[in-house]
């Protein structure tokens, strides 16, 4: 009953735009015989795609949300279908098991706000304003942002490690050597900030936009890109373990980067990347040469 009813759902909202179920397909990178599957009710989407609907449609995620009523106490589980299964991470749900906390910030208009130097907040900030506020050198790891509108903030120094940023705006922040190591984002928009030196070790990009954000000097190992739009990016120095799928790229530039173990699967527009005095390892370069990349900028790393 549940993929019938979002099935029509799915229906409703591409003819709504008048869009075919096979121009559909192609903005999701998948086949029109899936998504006539789901305006069946043959199969449904996945949380990621149903993410990546919401931004196709101009909808709430709430839109689909009302059909889908996990038992109570349970958590909506969906494998994550990545396309290279030793890196797939199935059973992965949108928010982890947390420690309690005693403080929730949410539903809050937090402006000018100094909370530099604060630690073990592991506090919840949802649906809030958080404009020209200092976090800087604070303790907000576990932070949880949801439904936020995060502006012009100071996050340098500040440790967000295993945060969960999702369904947030956040433009013209500073994150200059903030700790974001296996923090999630997803569903969010991330434009004009600055992670000059942040460190990205086991964070996650979700169906979100990355966009005119200043990444130098920034650490990235195993880091994830998944179903993400990527756009005006300067990408330097040594990405290892790293992933992009069904990712989409426009004016993005990798330059004096060295890639190793690093896949490209199912992405689109690789052919925009600009790849500039960089180095890869042997597979590396051949998923880069396999999706039609410009690979005339890149050397082969000898081992």
């Amino acid at each position: 009953m549940e993929s019938k009813m979002i099935g029509s759902k799915i229906a409703e909202a591409r003819r709504k735009i008048n869009m075919s179920q096979a121009q559909l397909a192609a903005r999701l990178f998948i086949s029109q015989q899936a998504v006539g599957k789901w305006e069946r009710g043959e199969s449904m989407p996945d949380i990621l795609t149903l993410g990546r609907l919401v931004e196709i449609f101009g909808v709430d995620l709430n839109y689909f949300s009302a059909s889908i009523n996990p038992a109570p106490g349970s958590a909506v589980k969906t494998p994550i279908s990545t396309g290279v299964n030793a890196m797939d991470n199935p059973d992965e749900t949108l928010e982890k098991p947390r420690k309690r906390r005693g403080w929730d910030m949410s539903l809050g208009n937090w402006v000018d706000a100094d909370f530099s130097g604060l630690k073990n907040l592991q506090e919840k900030f949802s649906s809030s304003n958080i404009q020209r506020c200092k976090f800087i050198d604070a303790d907000l790891s576990e932070l949880i942002l949801k439904n936020n509108h995060v502006v012009s903030n100071d996050f340098s120094d500040a440790d967000m490690s295993n945060s969960h940023i999702q369904t947030s705006h956040l433009d013209n922040n500073v994150f200059k050597h903030c700790q974001l190591k296996e923090t999630e984002f997803s569903l969010s928009h991330i434009k004009n900030c600055d992670f000059s030196g942040a460190n990205f070790t086991g964070a996650t990009f979700k169906s979100s936009v990355f966009e005119k954000n200043t990444i130098t000097n920034a650490v990235w190992q195993h880091s994830f890109f998944i179903a993400m739009q990527i756009e005006d990016i300067i990408f330097n120095g040594a990405l290892s373990n790293c992933y992009f799928a069904n990712c989409a790229f426009k004016k993005v530039t990798f330059q004096d980067v060295i890639l190793t173990n690093t896949f490209f699967k199912n992405n689109s527009y690789l052919k925009r990347i600009q790849f500039i005095d960089c180095k890869a390892d042997n597979i590396s370069y051949a998923f880069l040469k396999s999706g039609k990349a410009d690979v005339s900028g890149i050397s082969v790393i000898n081992k």
